[in-house]
This record gives structure tokens, sequence and C-alpha cells, in this order.
């Protein structure tokens, strides 16, 4: 079986975002949100100030895997913190599975490391890991490793760094509503590796089910891991399954589109034909070549990757000096192919233009 599908009703969580009768102002609100979303990115309103760094630190960056553009964007913007702050930087590959993430989370432990950051690595996966760590005094930052943003002391978490999943959700799903005007036919994709990937695609597949008369024609369980091998077989399956019915593809993750596109040119679909890709994260550099030249993906909710490697940075400093997080959480932005030429759409990644890097410099300096 290529994947489970599965047409579960919400009960937990998302329930919580619309309710659980279709709303007739459904439509107006997704169109409202959509607009917001996609708005030019805000002025900075993350911390501008905070403890001076402490030199000659190491910081070890574990990457889920480095196939997945939102892991490894965040990796850059952590070297390129590291740099400025001047500390020195690893990274290891967890190359998408659950051994490799085990391996990837001894060898930072055995480094000695002062900081270990969880690159979308689920935490409860690696607690074991993540404990030892604890043990030996080591900072431990997720990213993506929880569900939630802030502190994790359940899980040794000095904070997690992600945008409101919640938020993502309802921006990427609020798309499809809109534009069908609550016609909407979709497939919603997670992963349930990861804790934060089910409560985005719950939230997504709630919203839709309140959205007029759209339907969420089918949940679908993939590992983001093995999506060069499952979504080519999986995509004909479900367009053979659904046809013209299936209007949109929702996904917590760009990775997931990277491989339909054959399938679907083979069903005689074109680029900017259904059905409509949506990606509630990460914002990789291949969604956004796709957005632009409309192959097969109509807009994803890039998260700022670069500014969340600099976050990072920022965080684990706070530790060091044994102070509380900032509490910053950055928005997330809605890329379509109307506003993918501003706020770093050109270079194809989310970095809004608001000083962040100069700000957390002067942080670092005392200044």
């Amino acid at each position: 079986m290529i994947a489970r599908i599965s047409m579960t009703l919400l009960t937990t969580g998302a329930s919580l975002l619309m309710g659980q009768a279709a709303r007739a102002d459904a439509v107006s609100d997704a169109k409202s949100f959509v607009a917001a979303m996609s708005a030019p990115a805000a002025p900075w309103a993350g911390p501008t100030s905070g403890p001076k760094a402490v030199p000659g630190k190491s910081i070890v960056y574990v990457s889920t895997d480095q196939n997945n553009g939102g892991a490894r964007g965040v990796g850059e913007g952590i070297k390129e913190a590291a740099d400025a702050i001047g500390w020195t930087y690893r990274q290891l590959d967890g190359q998408g599975s659950v051994s490799g993430r085990t391996s990837a989370m001894s060898q930072a432990i055995a480094s000695k490391a002062d900081v270990i950051v969880l690159g979308a690595i689920d935490a409860t996966e690696q607690s074991s890991a993540i404990e030892d760590a604890a043990k030996q005094g080591i900072v431990l930052i997720g990213w993506h490793a929880v569900a939630h943003s802030g502190p994790d002391p359940k899980l040794s978490l000095f904070t997690n760094i992600t945008t409101d999943p919640l938020e993502v959700a309802r921006a990427a799903a609020s798309l499809p509503c809109s534009e069908t005007n609550g016609k909407a036919g979709v497939v919603v994709f997670t992963d349930s590796t990861y804790e934060i990937a089910v409560k985005k695609a719950r939230a997504m597949e709630a919203l839709i089910k309140q959205c007029g008369d759209s339907k969420v024609l089918a949940f679908v369980d993939t590992p983001l891991a093995e999506a060069s091998t499952r979504m080519p077989q999986l995509t004909t399956s479900l367009l053979q399954k659904y046809g013209k019915s299936w209007t949109h593809s929702l996904s917590i993750n760009d990775l997931t589109f990277d491989f339909m596109a054959p399938s679907l040119g083979s069903a005689g679909i074109e680029g900017d034909g259904a059905p409509l890709a949506v990606s509630a994260g990460d914002g990789s550099g291949a969604a956004f070549q796709r957005i632009r030249q409309k192959e097969y993906q109509e807009a994803t909710v890039a998260e700022p990757l670069r500014l969340h490697g600099w976050q990072i940075v920022d965080e684990a400093n706070r530790a060091l000096n044994k102070q509380k997080d900032s509490g910053f959480v950055a928005p997330a932005h809605l890329f379509t192919a109307a506003n993918i030429g501003s706020d770093g759409g050109p270079q194809d990644k989310y970095d809004p233009d608001n000083g962040y890097a100069a700000i957390y410099k002067k942080i670092w300096k005392g200044q």
C-alpha cells in the first residue's frame, strides 16, 4: 500500500480553528486572510535587546534530511549567524530515517557541543538522546521539533522555533477555499512522523470542511523521506480515483510536490492546471521556481528560514547567558505568482527585508 488514506473526522486540536458546522462566511473570511498573508512583510517585531555574545562556543545542527528544503535553509541561516557571533558550526544529516537521526544525535552529543539544534526532528522521537544531552549541560534548541513555538521543559528544549502552525495551515487552506468560492476538492498530505505536520494537516482538513461545499477527498499520510519513490505512483492513483473533482493539493511541506509533476504531465495536465498544489511550509527554492514558472505549484506558505537560523543562534546565546528565551514568533507569508517578486522571492526564498541580521549583530555586540 503506497500510503494510508483516511477520511477520519477531526475531533481534537484543529477543530477549535473553525468549529464543527460549515459557516456561510467562510469564503469571505478566507479571501480576507489570503490578502493579509500575502501582503508585504511587516517591519521587525522581534527582540532589539539581549545579552552580549558568549565567545568561543560550538553549535551543531542536526538536520532531519538535507533533501528537505526547509531544514536545509535553516541550517544555512544558522551557519551564517554562527560566523557572525564567532562560534564554530557543524552540520549533521539525519538522512530522512529514524536510525540516521539517532546516529546524528549521538555524534552531536559525542562532539561535546555547547548547543545542539534539532532541525525538523521530532523531539519525542529523540527523547532519549535529548535527555542524555541535557544531563551533560548541552543547550537544546528545536526547529519544528514540537508542534508549538517556545520552551518545552518536559523535553528539555530551551525553545522551539516555528511559525504558528495553525496560522500557516489557515493560510494554505484559505487559498483553495477562496478561489473556488467554497467548491474545492482537496487531497491533504501529511507525514505522521512529525507532530507538527499532523497538527497542520488536521487544521487544513478542518478548514476545508467548513468552506461552503468544499470536500476533503482524501487525507494521505506518507513519509516525506520517501516522497521520491511514493509520490509518482500515489499521484497517478489519486488522479484515477478522483479525476476532475480533485482541484487542489494541500501538503505540510513543499517536498511532497517535488515528485508529482511527471505523473501530472503524463496525465495531460498543464502546469497551471488542476490539481493546484499549495504547501503549508517551508518555502523551498524548488517551490519558488515552480510557482514562478506555474509548473504544478500555485503557492507556498513560506517561513523565513534564514531569519529562523539567526533567531536560533540568538536564543542559544540567551540560554548560555542563563536568560529567558525572547518569545519571538516570526510571521509566515503566503507566496503566489502575484507577489513572488517581493520579500526575497527573486532569490527563491522568503527573506523579510526588515534588517533582522543587523539587529541581532548589534545585540550580540552589546550595543
